[in-house]
């Protein structure tokens, strides 16, 4: 089973590691079973930019970016080389370690559903 390493821009929220993760969950899966906070407007069908993170290490492990992603990841605030939506973020390796920053939800107009 996976590991994802979570932290965050917010420095007031301590990291958070989530250990046996299942392959085929996205990572917005797992912050919503972990109660991690990641705004996602529209469900998580990849038609909005407010669960953008970065994956800065196991992208190799995830399934690759689609053209509809990279375009509302360009619609996020503060896009970088390794932006990606969460929705989109599935776990394709068991022996895989993810770590991810979430960006400063307060930027974010958007809520947890």
């Amino acid at each position: 089973m996976a590991t994802i390493k979570f932290t965050f821009e917010d420095k007031s929220i301590a990291p958070v590691t989530v250990n046996d993760v299942p392959v085929d969950q996205s990572i917005l899966e797992v912050t919503e079973e972990n109660d991690i906070h990641l705004n996602h407007n529209c469900g998580g069908v990849c038609a909005c930019s407010t669960c953008h993170i970065y994956v800065k290490k196991g992208d190799d492990s995830l399934e690759e970016i689609s053209d509809k992603e990279e375009d509302f990841v360009d619609r996020a605030i503060n896009p970088r080389l390794e932006s990606r939506l969460a929705c989109q973020c599935v776990i394709l390796d068991e022996d895989a370690i993810i770590e991810v920053e979430i960006p400063d939800q307060r930027r974010i107009i958007g809520h947890e559903h």
